[in-house]
């Protein structure tokens, strides 16, 4: 069954679709939130476990969501439409599309917050390392508490907190505003390759310099006794999370995948490379902290506290500490634009807008929320929007984002989009889109049928009710 009324560009190649869908799944997720929770839950047990829920549940569910976008050619909703109308079955499912495009532009809004605290960083390196030359460690002189302490003070500035965040967002709509060639596609082509170089190298640097062997061994060392549910449950959470499910962006990517493209070696060369990052970034982070003689279990901290007070300790502390949260930028800036096309190619192909005035729509949009994100912090520290709701009822603005959507819209939509792919679309038009066969395509089948829908109804009510 052919796709009808493609209304957009396309990926200039399969490896530019690749690079552009890293750049959505790998970002601030596997930089910051994988080795806060590998440390949190015991190394090597959580890794292991995590490898093992990418195979059975973000790989087919990445799938399912590249292979409904590459038949409806259109903006996410519209896509699951023509599925659904290719299929002979009701419209009405196009809901899972909207609660994820939702939810990405909800996302958006306080995720170039923390890419706002990422810019931060890299002024305050830059502004060290003229200070202290290339050689010398980062922060010559200054007691460890006084670092720790560059966070909270940022989150005390609220007009500093605000001017980043909207800086970020700034160039994010710069990127999606020059449409899928001249501005997607030119931040995955370009910054990707180089997030990669940046990435190998400060590895290398941690394994020279640090402590390289005590990192490997607490990352891949499974201690079977460490496997408890929490940690289980963890893992699952993660590796859902950290593949951008649920918020429409693959979908909306693959629309502009060519017809050529096999989607099923593409996803896995995707998930690959998203788990690959994971893992080289516990690499790098972790024998630089541990030569620090400091605690892998810091949870967020552990990048923007943990880290900086380590590069103290190291040579071309200044110099390492900037290309890394440089590289942090582009991991964060790479996925930020894949959650500001989610909302805007909608935005954009329904009501006919020019591609420029639809982004400007949805980042105005997304810069009033992301305000009230950043003063979460400081002067609207005790303003919680959902106290109403047991379960968010002491969570201010920028934590209800984030509970609401990791909690609900994202989980929700991925299980509507399993049942959906496989039960209710057209078992021929999946088989025609998915590039599998034999024994991977029966194995993808009952996973997306059975083993993705229970273990994501799982995350769902550990976070109604854990």
């Amino acid at each position: 069954m052919a796709a009808t009324g493609k209304t957009h560009e396309n990926w200039s190649s399969r490896s530019a679709f690749i690079l552009a869908a890293v750049g959505s799944a790998v970002g601030l997720g596997n930089m910051w939130r994988f080795p806060a929770e590998a440390g949190e839950n015991g190394g090597g047990a959580f890794v292991l476990f995590y490898i093992f829920c990418v195979l059975l549940i973000g790989l087919p569910v990445l799938l399912s969501e590249v292979l409904i976008g590459r038949h409806g050619q259109a903006n996410a909703p519209e896509s699951v439409r023509r599925v659904a109308r290719d299929s002979n079955a009701p419209e009405g499912w196009s809901i899972l599309a909207s609660m994820g495009v939702f939810a990405a532009f909800l996302i958006l809004s306080f995720y170039c917050v923390v890419g706002g605290w990422v810019v931060y960083y890299i002024g305050v390196f830059i502004s060290d390392l003229v200070q202290t030359g290339l050689a010398g460690g980062a922060f010559e002189g200054r007691a460890a508490g006084d670092i720790e302490g560059l966070l909270p003070g940022l989150f005390g500035n609220g007009g500093l907190m605000v001017g980043l965040n909207l800086g970020f967002l700034a160039v994010t709509m710069f990127f999606v505003a020059r449409g899928v060639s001249s501005g997607i596609e030119w931040v995955a082509v370009y910054l990707m390759p180089i997030f990669f170089v940046l990435f190998l190298g400060i590895t290398i640097y941690g394994a020279f310099t640090g402590n390289f062997g005590e990192a490997v061994a607490y990352l891949f060392t499974f201690d079977f006794s460490k496997l408890t549910g929490e940690v289980m449950l963890a893992a699952v959470g993660q590796a859902f999370f950290s593949l951008s499910l649920g918020v429409a962006g693959m979908m909306t990517y693959g629309a502009y995948a060519n017809r050529d493209t096999n989607l099923g070696e593409t996803s896995g060369i995707i998930a690959g490379a998203d788990t690959m990052v994971a893992m080289l970034a516990g690499l790098a982070i972790f024998p630089i902290v541990f030569a620090a003689g400091l605690s892998a279990s810091a949870g967020p901290g552990l990048m923007f506290q943990s880290l900086p007070i380590a590069f103290q300790a190291m040579p071309f502390g200044s110099l390492i500490g900037l290309a890394f949260f440089v590289m942090v930028f582009f991991a964060a800036l790479t996925s930020s634009v894949s959650l500001l096309e989610a909302p805007t190619a909608y935005v954009f192909e329904k009501f006919k807008l020019a591609r420029p005035v639809a982004t400007l729509i949805v980042g105005l949009g997304a810069a009033a929320l992301g305000v009230l994100s950043s003063l979460s912090f400081n002067d609207m520290a005790e303003f919680y929007p959902l106290s109403f709701i047991p379960l968010f009822a002491e969570t201010n603005f920028f934590d209800t984002l984030d509970g609401v959507t990791a909690k609900l819209f994202m989980p929700i939509g991925a299980i509507l989009t399993c049942i959906f792919v496989g039960w209710i679309a057209d078992a021929k038009l999946i088989d025609d889109e998915n590039g599998l066969d034999g024994v991977l395509h029966q194995t993808w089948r009952v996973l997306v049928r059975f083993v993705c829908p229970i273990a994501l109804t799982i995350i769902l009510l550990a976070g109604l009710f854990a």
